[in-house]
């Protein structure tokens, strides 16, 4: 079994008992790196995370509700920005 089927594997039995991923496990929930969820983690703009001793731990739920408000298609255009061709 390669690495990436362990971890898929080991977050569905996580979903399925505790509702507690570690990073490895909630950064192939969300498809990204661990080192990007860890540098979102230390920066204070990835999902909410615990501490349960010296290990970080991310509840399903939490990493749910980030991802979703963090849904691209969801975002307004940003101020300033528009479709419109400039006039000459």
């Amino acid at each position: 079994m390669d690495t990436e089927e362990d971890d898929n594997s080991r977050a569905a039995t996580a979903r399925k008992g505790s509702p507690f991923l570690n990073t490895a496990q909630a950064a192939h929930y969300l498809c990204i790196s661990i080192r990007t969820l860890e540098d979102l983690r230390r920066k204070g703009k990835g999902p909410p995370s615990r501490r349960h001793g010296r290990l970080v731990r991310y509840h399903i739920a939490h990493i749910e509700a980030w991802s979703s408000a963090h849904d691209e298609r969801k975002k307004p255009d940003k101020p300033g920005k528009s479709d419109a061709t400039p006039k000459s």
